[in-house]
């Protein structure tokens, strides 16, 4: 509510919910602070905001303080300058001239207040700790304001700094006074960006260096969609810092603040190549990104294309319109999905184009097609704030999307109930009420014998399911024989946990459920999601702030490829390709006969290409030959395709196996807007230029286009963008304009000026008939289980600091020295029985393939089981996982099979990345 009061002589109005501090700054009143920052929790330890009120003995500090009706401020009172000077001259005192500390927040408000030379003697002053590879800690110049703390504890919740000792012994510490680089530090940055002297800087003095510009744009990496803020100078990107958008307020994680300099990388792709005469394609490569020149040769743009483009129509005209097919990237923008998409389906001639959605949330995207027809999650992270119960189930957050993990621990230490259910045990379990390490492959059985509780105790919500809903008496009827009893000794939980964890989420005022390919992942992906599903609908768990479903979705624009129709069943904002009406609506707006066909997803699409089906291929920023279950397999077909056509910024695997390389733009290289997990059509903005001869993504695609007999002429992502508004209803309301000015617009959006739909479903499904449907699921093993031969289950996933298949992370010198080395993580116990001691060296073979990589001890990881991420090319995972098929969603079961693991083996030697010398250029 407002108030009116007086500052400095003058009558202003502030709000009851806002400090002294805050209202002054609105109104032009500047006050010195230093322990306060926007976001944070107000500590008023550093005084130097304190002011003089009438009527009070003491002086106040304004950040802690909410003004009041009445009430008689003054900042600039002799009584309260002196204080204010007095308290920077003090901190001065302690702190150093140093390149580091000047022109610091405390250095800028001593300028300010005309504070000169601190008349006191300097404290002694600790040496720097540079022993982290992001982060260089300059004791000497910290104040103890305790920015840094909140940060890492009340923020990021990471628990790692903090204080220690008394008096004047009193100092800032990580872990037990632990060096920084070897404490549990995960390298957020989040207290750099917080510190307001240099005591906490970016490594190697780069934050010294004065930017030429500062541009605003989103982080690559996972589907949280982090604004953030390059710092360039000279066509190079300084450093990174959060930026103040509705998915992050500012935070980051390892990956968006460090994961940046693989755009300068000495292996990027900047002149178009070709493959030269007479080298074999065959899976049994090796990839040498600086020997490039033993296989291709540099080309000029108009010979590439012309043979790229050429050799694709040669197959098409030759061997009929399925004879092509496309992967798209969920690392490009929503324009580039969109342009690729359109040129398969009417340049190639068919649907048969994909992504990498198939390979992370297809199944789940079947089942909400299936239940609710909408693919889209129905609620955003940051409405984690609003649950009572947050049920986050096969997702490890903290790894995956450490920003969206951000807003749930804040959430569980604000009172909300967190049940984190997965066969791993990870960070996130710190702050679980409910811990549930459920078997591997036992998710349905979990689930429905919750069901069974929900339905059999009469926690259902009746209304709900009667207004809203279809097929709850065959879902009743199904979960009979799931009792948690019966399922306790399949699932590993035992039947009153089951029992109280089911109770928990159906009578809480809301619950809201976090998954992640844990639970897409498998041949019965589209179950598990079937029964998430039904839990929300048979409770009412969806439609109302804090609650609802919510995929989280891994890479950076993996939801905006789906929404924009990189998907072989589906036009732009999910109009499928065999219903006439939709079939007709694009045949209009494109002026072509289009296939009314489903195309091939990706497996299939590799099936096909090895049976000689599929001969030419163009992917764009995907990599089959690694992310592809089975890759020997994946790497077999691709050798085996007529003509390949790659567009990258890096001599990848499947790169390797081209006929034409098309040097393209990273993503601080281009304009073009992302959807991330939460429904938010965003804006990135470029940066930098691109190396060399590298050319625009989007150029490149209208280039291939026009060479297949298009007549294509979009100059700018806008154009494109454009289009897609008159074909998907959900953006229609979107503007370029819009987006350049708010940066972030939240769909569906139909109508120009509608703010966006955080929360969706409210009234009713977006289905024929407005209602949810249940589908009953039913215990489906794994299609390959463990035996004598291979008596282990392998799972795997994604590290903290490295992304997808480690092109990009793997050439971002932070992260590579954060992770240099593939890992297998095993149980404790699993190691005493193999004769192992961590960082020794084991072979892990399956019936597919076998590698080897170095042995980590994880006490989260189940006894019998392995985790390996796939993101090494010298012990890729993906030699060793199974490629069958979830038959609705078409999702490889990436998360198990089976195993055997022995001792010993040679770990291929790193390729150079050029990750290691980070220590020696900071000293």
């Amino acid at each position: 509510m407002p108030v009116t009061f007086t500052l400095n002589g003058r009558s202003v109005e502030g709000r009851s919910d806002e400090t002294i501090l805050q209202t002054a700054r609105r109104h032009g009143v500047e006050i010195p602070h230093l322990c306060y920052k926007d976001g944070m929790r107000a500590d008023g330890n550093c005084r130097a905001c304190m002011v003089e009120i009438k009527g009070e003995r003491v002086l106040a500090p304004s950040c802690c303080r909410a003004p009041k009706d009445g009430m008689e401020v003054t900042t600039n009172s002799g009584r309260a300058v002196a204080s204010q000077k007095m308290v920077l001259e003090l901190l001065l005192s302690d702190v150093p001239e140093h390149a580091y500390t000047l022109n610091s927040e405390l250095d800028q408000w001593a300028r300010k207040l005309s504070v000169g030379k601190p008349r006191f003697g300097a404290r002694h002053q600790p040496a720097r700790d540079l022993s982290h590879p992001a982060i260089a800690v300059n004791l000497d110049a910290c104040i103890q304001c305790g920015r840094c703390v909140r940060a890492c504890r009340e923020e990021q919740v990471n628990d790692v700094i903090g204080y220690a000792f008394r008096g004047a012994h009193s100092k800032i510490v990580f872990d037990l006074d632990d060096p920084m680089g070897s404490s549990t530090c995960v390298a957020c940055g989040e207290c750099v960006q917080a510190c307001p002297t240099g005591a906490l800087m970016p490594a190697r003095d780069v934050g010294l260096t004065v930017a030429d510009s500062k541009v605003e744009s989103v982080c690559p990496y996972c589907g949280v969609g982090c604004q953030l803020t390059y710092h360039v100078k000279d066509n190079t990107i300084l450093f990174v810092q959060g930026r103040n958008g509705p998915a992050n307020s500012s935070r980051l994680c390892v990956k968006g603040r460090y994961g940046f300099d693989y755009v300068h990388h000495k292996h990027r792709l900047t002149t178009p190549l070709i493959r030269k005469p007479g080298i074999e394609k065959t899976k049994d490569f090796v990839v040498d990104p600086d020997n490039w020149r033993d296989v291709f040769r540099e080309a000029t743009w108009d010979e590439a294309l012309a043979l790229a483009a050429g050799g694709l129509r040669t197959i098409r005209d030759t061997h009929g319109k399925k004879s092509l097919a496309g992967f798209g990237s969920a690392k490009g923008t929503n324009e580039e999905a969109y342009l690729f998409q359109k040129l398969v389906r009417t340049g190639f001639g068919s649907n048969n184009v994909d992504h990498c959605t198939r390979l992370c949330h297809a199944s789940s995207v079947a089942a909400l097609m299936e239940g609710i027809n909408s693919g889209a999650v129905s609620n955003q992270v940051r409405d984690a704030d609003k649950a009572e119960v947050i049920f986050v189930i096969g997702a490890n957050p903290t790894v995956n999307h450490p920003v969206a993990a951000t807003w749930m621990k804040n959430a569980a230490k604000a009172g909300a109930k967190l049940i984190v259910a997965d066969p791993r045990i990870s960070d996130l379990s710190r702050h679980a009420t409910y811990t549930l390490q459920f078997n591997p492959d036992t998710d349905v059985a979990l689930l429905n014998a919750m069901l069974h509780v929900i339905v059999t105790e009469g926690l259902v919500n009746e209304s709900f399911i009667c207004d809203r809903t279809s097929g709850y008496e065959a879902l009743a009827e199904n979960v009979k024989g799931f009792s948690p009893e019966k399922m306790a000794p399949i699932c590993g939980i035992d039947a009153q946990t089951i029992r109280e964890v089911a109770r928990l989420y159906a009578t809480s005022k809301g619950s809201m459920i976090f998954w992640g390919m844990g639970i897409s992942q498998h041949v019965h992906g589209t179950d598990n999601a079937r029964c998430l599903i039904a839990l929300a609908l048979s409770t009412g768990q969806i439609g109302k702030p804090g609650s609802g479903l919510h995929p989280l979705r891994g890479q950076n624009n993996v939801q905006g490829a789906s929404d924009s129709g990189l998907i072989p069943m589906f036009y732009p904002d999910y109009q499928r390709v065999g219903a006439p009406e939709a079939r007709q609506r694009f045949e209009k707006l494109w002026g072509v006969e289009l296939d009314p066909n489903p195309g091939l997803t990706v497996v299939e699409i590799m099936n096909a290409a090895k049976k000689g089906e599929i001969r030419g291929m163009y992917v764009m920023g995907e990599n089959p030959a690694m992310s592809d279950p089975d890759v020997d397999h994946a790497r077999e077909a691709i050798a085996h395709l007529e003509h390949l056509v790659v567009q990258d910024i890096f001599l990848t695997e499947t790169a390797y196996l081209a006929d034409v390389i098309l040097p393209a733009t990273a993503w601080p290289e281009k304009v073009g807007t992302a959807t991330n997990t939460d429904r938010m059509v965003q804006l990135g903005r470029k940066a930098i230029d691109a190396p060399g001869q590298a050319k625009p993504d989007l150029w490149i695609i209208n280039e291939l286009a026009r060479g297949l007999g298009l007549d294509w002429k979009y100059s700018h992502p806008r154009d494109v963008f454009n289009e897609m508004r008159q074909c998907m209803d959900s953006i229609a309301g979107i503007t370029w304009d819009r987006l350049e000015r708010e940066s972030s617009v939240t769909y569906p959006c139909e109508k120009e000026g509608d703010p966006g739909q955080p929360v969706v479903f409210v009234d009713k499904f977006p289905t024929s008939t407005g209602r949810g449907k249940f589908v009953p699921a039913d215990l489906i093993s794994a299609a390959e289980r463990p035996d004598a031969d291979y008596p282990m289950v392998l799972i795997t996933g994604r590290q903290l600091e490295h992304w997808h298949t480690g092109s990009m992370t793997r050439r971002a010198s932070v992260l590579d020295y954060i992770e240099p080395e593939p890992v297998a993580s095993i149980h404790p116990l699993d190691l005493e029985q193999l004769g192992l001691q961590p960082g020794e060296t084991l072979t892990i073979e399956s019936r597919r393939g076998k590698i080897s990589l170095y042995a980590r001890a994880d006490e989260g990881t189940p006894p019998g089981a392995v985790f390996v991420p796939f993101c090494y090319y010298e012990a890729a995972a993906n030699r060793l996982t199974n490629p069958v098929l979830d038959p609705f969603g078409k999702i490889p079961e990436f998360k198990y099979c089976a195993v055997r693991l022995s001792k010993g083996g040679a770990v291929p030697e790193q390729l150079s990345f050029g990750g290691g010398t980070l220590l020696e250029q900071q000293r």
